[in-house]
């Protein structure tokens, strides 16, 4: 790690450890979605900085740099949380495309939000894909999910405000809710309070893939 020097900011030195860190990030899909940049381009726009950020998220300010420096990719629980201190929605995070009354994604210009790997490395945990960015005033956001098996009953929970919806297209999953778990297949779906601190993962050796609807709360 280089020495710090005084023209530095606290913001330029968080992103210098953030990369040394990090690493070189992997070439993304051609369709991604550079969310990291969309959240910094907001952050500096606001007149914000990591630090200010970090005590309005709950995240650490180094996390908030990996991710704005795409050293990691966020989860959509932390999506929320960045939507909501900025007091805009998880779309104005995605970006690239212009509100109107009415959104119609076609399938071959969907993109892919983040692809969220596993601590240690090795194949993504998740993806997901927008599919409601350009409507304007919306209250929901629906999300194509793909998991991996995951069958870790340890995984860190995800808590914010809002709602979420889950309708399983494929494969078999299991959620945890609190005190509470369960196993969907599917056709299966569940509607629950995303205050309470809550993971799902994919069960088996197969990918599972889910219909996400998510209400910010704000």
């Amino acid at each position: 790690m280089r020495d710090i020097t005084n023209d530095e900011s606290m913001d330029d030195i968080l992103e210098r450890v953030a990369v040394e860190k990090g690493g070189i990030p992997e070439a993304g899909e051609a369709n991604a979605v550079p969310v990291g940049e969309h959240i910094r381009a907001l952050r500096v726009s606001r007149g914000i900085n990591l630090q200010e950020l970090a005590a309005k998220t709950g995240f650490s300010a180094a996390l908030l740099s990996q991710v704005e420096n795409h050293m990691t990719s966020p989860p959509l629980g932390m999506l929320v949380k960045i939507a909501n201190a900025f007091e805009t929605s998880v779309s104005a995070l995605i970006g690239g495309r212009k509100e109107s009354a009415f959104s119609i994604v076609r399938k071959e210009d969907r993109s892919t939000v983040s692809r969220v790997e596993l601590k240690g490395g090795g194949k993504a945990e998740y993806s997901y894909e927008a599919l409601g960015t350009g409507k304007a005033g919306h209250r929901m956001e629906p999300f194509l999910v793909r998991l991996s098996p995951n069958p870790d009953p340890n995984s860190p929970r995800s808590v914010h405000e809002g709602e979420e919806f889950i309708y399983v297209l494929s494969g078999r999953v299991e959620i945890f809710l609190g005190d509470y778990s369960d196993q969907l297949e599917e056709g299966d779906c569940i509607y629950y309070n995303s205050t309470t601190p809550h993971h799902v993962h994919s069960l088996g050796e197969s990918e599972a893939t889910l219909l996400a609807v998510i209400h910010q709360g704000n």
